[in-house]
């Protein structure tokens, strides 16, 4: 089987780009021929001898990611089109390509966050928050116009697959797969053991961790830090990701908890960090499926997320507590209280959560997406019999004449 998948990015830090990576490791493994069109691929997969890398360059002269993601479309719909002999399935991820597909993998939609209640951009509060509005309704159009187009869409969590629907797409082409954890490395991390120093971590507070992009309100760091506000002193926060443009240092200074909040940057070693804590705290605004999620869940971390976050929706009350409201700050301490108290109920929550994490695995997602691409080739390569033999009885009537 030749496969096709189009994607931006195919790498390990990237949560479309890791699910890419599985899948195509996976297919590499059963033997079929994998082209990635993509700008990015991980060096030890680009390595493969049975996998193509497309290199699909975009000039940094373009002025906006908007338009740099129509470029990319564009260069990848021109290839497509070229080559259709090179592959037998054509596999894309949302609206990435002007080009009909097989499937298409749902890893956000955008006309679901623009229509939740915690949107918080308008065109009338500056030019960045109209850009973000231009962006979000323009993706909205283009999401939906792919997904029409595509034959299968494999939502990330049933609350993509609940948004999808209300778009207008037919729930028969809708498959829920969820994203994967590597519970390998967690389990390995495990055995090893905390190791808060290796963070610069406090060793005597009940430590909570936040993981996501802290350039962005939709991951509601902020109300994390309103919570801390209500809760005891020695209760710290550890937040992970990219720090620089992101307010919420400057934010945790003005509200006095400067020092029970540290920020850690990209942190390359999770599994460690995850087992250095407590608790897992993300209440998301809006989230289609959290890879971060699932690996709190693998590290045997309980999980205070709330119910706008995908991925909720796995959450139940054995291994987590799922929040009515993302922005209310008190609920979201009195759920940290509920844990920060009770050692041995995180304990008890911990081991729920592991194994809930098992039934995740990257090799289950990416047989589900295998399982999917060989339904495809299997109506293809009956379609091309069907008109081989059309074709050969035209001749044998031409013949007989």
């Amino acid at each position: 089987m030749k496969i096709a998948i189009v994607t931006h990015v195919v790498r390990h830090n990237d949560g479309q780009g890791r699910v890419n990576y599985e899948i195509a490791r996976a297919a590499l493994a059963e033997g079929h021929q994998v082209t990635l069109l993509a700008s990015h691929v991980a060096p030890e997969l680009a390595s493969e001898t049975r996998l193509r890398w497309v290199a699909i360059k975009i000039g940094r002269f373009w002025p906006t990611k908007l338009f740099k993601q129509q470029v990319f479309a564009l260069k990848t719909a021109l290839w497509l089109k070229k080559h259709k002999k090179d592959y037998d399935v054509l596999h894309v991820n949302g609206f990435i390509s002007w080009t009909k597909a097989d499937v298409n993998t749902a890893h956000f939609v955008h006309g679901g966050w623009l229509r939740s209640p915690y949107y918080p951009f308008k065109l009338t509060g500056g030019l960045w928050s109209a850009y973000q509005v231009v962006y979000s309704h323009v993706n909205a159009k283009l999401e939906h116009w792919a997904y029409q187009r595509s034959k299968i869409i494999a939502a990330v969590s049933e609350k993509v697959a609940v948004e999808i629907r209300a778009n207008g797409t037919e729930s028969e082409r809708i498959e829920v797969v969820y994203n994967g954890v590597d519970t390998t490395a967690f389990t390995a991390a495990r055995r090893t053991g905390s190791d808060r120093a290796q963070f610069q971590l406090p060793d005597d507070a009940c430590l909570l961790l936040f993981v996501g992009d802290l350039r962005t309100p939709r991951k509601n760091l902020d109300t994390v830090l309103k919570a801390l506000l209500e809760l005891p002193s020695s209760v710290h926060l550890a937040v992970a990701g990219y720090i620089p443009g992101s307010p919420y240092p400057d934010e945790a200074k003005a509200l006095g908890i400067g020092d029970r909040v540290h920020f850690l940057g990209l942190v390359k070693n999770m599994p460690t960090l995850m087992h250095s804590v407590d608790a897992f705290v993300f209440p998301s605004r809006y989230e289609a499926m959290s890879l971060s999620l699932l690996e709190a869940l693998a590290a045997g971390l309980p999980v205070i997320t709330a119910k706008t976050a995908g991925g909720a929706e796995i959450i139940g009350t054995d291994c987590g507590i799922v929040l009515d409201d993302p922005d209310d700050a008190t609920a979201l301490a009195g759920a940290v209280m509920k844990l920060a108290d009770a050692p041995e109920l995180r304990r008890e929550m911990g081991v729920a959560a592991r194994q809930l994490a098992d039934q995740f695995g990257w090799a289950r997602m990416a047989r589900r997406y295998l399982d999917l691409y060989r339904g495809f080739a299997s109506q293809k390569g009956a379609a091309a019999s069907s008109n081989d033999t059309s074709d050969a009885q035209k001749a044998e009537s031409v013949a007989a004449v």
